[in-house]
């Protein structure tokens, strides 16, 4: 609202006399209170749908809303953590994403903060589908740079842990091998503020955001949410710092895939290279363009010694977890995230 991003929606709906109210009280992890006073204004306003217009925190809170208004039987949100059983498709969203990134509105998940908890919980339910997704880099154009290196590369963690997760196969592998080339390619750009950059990132978080909805994710996405419950750290920031290490730590397990993966982020000559030589020019392919954006290499001055036990159990009990190609334990995880401290 304060980019005036809202003014190219609002604008048409004044023209073609449509009544609106707005919602604007979400937190950038939204948080349970936030869909809570969704769902109370949503009912008072008497509306018929939502249109949810920003990044993944507005698409994650009209989800939570459209889903409680369908199905009042969910109503304590945290009951929809995990693949809830609801019976009815959301209220109707129109969805008009502001970043370049969580991909939230084609995905049939969300994620909500417990802040008395301190945990982040995921959602997953075919039924939160928006029934429409305005993707237009026009509305992204207000992104500040750190917010589209953020984003950019929570949308490349996307496409990556898509590709190496135990539910993938060859078409969840088309889409993110090419949502890879796409990001990869086209970040710096997006960061330059170019507009070529900006609709190539465009299409290319939507084309992992179709991947990975279909066949899950893994431990970087359980290591980042609870860096975000608690202590608020954007989510992308928190993707691309475990990014590399959560590479290293699968990589025994992913077969040829770091080979496609190479590939796809422009490493030259990958099929003159041995197992691990492949491996590593993937991981240090990442962390080259993770740099080139501006987003840190460590955890330091983020996370404290004396909370990586309860990271760690709260990244285990992750709804992205089963995901990954590697079952890790709770002492790997300690170590993993001690390895950026």
């Amino acid at each position: 609202m304060k980019a005036h991003v809202l003014d190219y929606v609002t604008k048409l709906l004044d023209k073609m006399n449509f009544p609106y109210e707005i919602y604007d009280g979400i937190k950038a992890n939204p948080t349970i209170q936030n869909v809570l006073d969704g769902v109370l204004a949503y009912q008072k306003s008497g509306a018929d749908f939502l249109i949810a217009v920003g990044g993944g925190s507005a698409m994650d809170t009209a989800k939570a809303i459209a889903i409680i208004n369908a199905n009042p039987e969910f109503s304590d949100v945290r009951s929809l953590e995990g693949v809830a059983p609801t019976r009815n498709p959301c209220a109707p969203i129109f969805a008009i994403p502001t970043t370049a990134g969580t991909a939230a509105e084609v995905t049939i998940n969300y994620v909500i903060t417990d802040e008395e908890k301190h945990r982040k919980f995921v959602c997953v339910d075919p039924h939160d589908m928006p029934l429409v997704a305005f993707v237009d880099p026009l509305m992204m154009e207000s992104m500040p740079k750190s917010l589209t290196a953020a984003t950019g590369m929570d949308a490349l963690t996307h496409a990556i842990e898509g590709l190496i997760t135990k539910g993938a196969w060859e078409l969840s592998d088309a889409l993110h091998l090419e949502a890879i080339k796409l990001i990869s390619h086209n970040l710096p750009s997006a960061y330059k503020g170019e507009n070529e950059g900006r609709e190539a990132m465009a299409l290319g978080q939507y084309v992992a955001g179709m991947g990975f909805s279909n066949v899950g994710l893994g431990i970087v996405h359980s290591m980042a949410h609870p860096l975000s419950a608690l202590y608020d750290t954007p989510h992308g920031v928190a993707c691309s710092i475990l990014l590399p290490t959560g590479l290293a730590f699968n990589a025994r397990y992913t077969g040829e895939k770091y080979r496609e993966l190479a590939r796809a982020m422009g490493v030259k000559n990958v099929d003159d290279m041995i197992t691990e030589e492949y491996r590593t020019a993937a991981i240090e392919a990442v962390k080259k363009l993770s740099i080139s954006v501006g987003i840190p290499t460590s955890l330091k001055g983020i996370v404290k010694e004396k909370d990586l036990s309860f990271l760690a159990d709260s990244a285990l009990a992750d709804a992205c977890m089963p995901g990954n190609p590697r079952t890790a334990t709770k002492e790997e995880v300690i170590a993993l995230y001690r390895s950026l401290l």
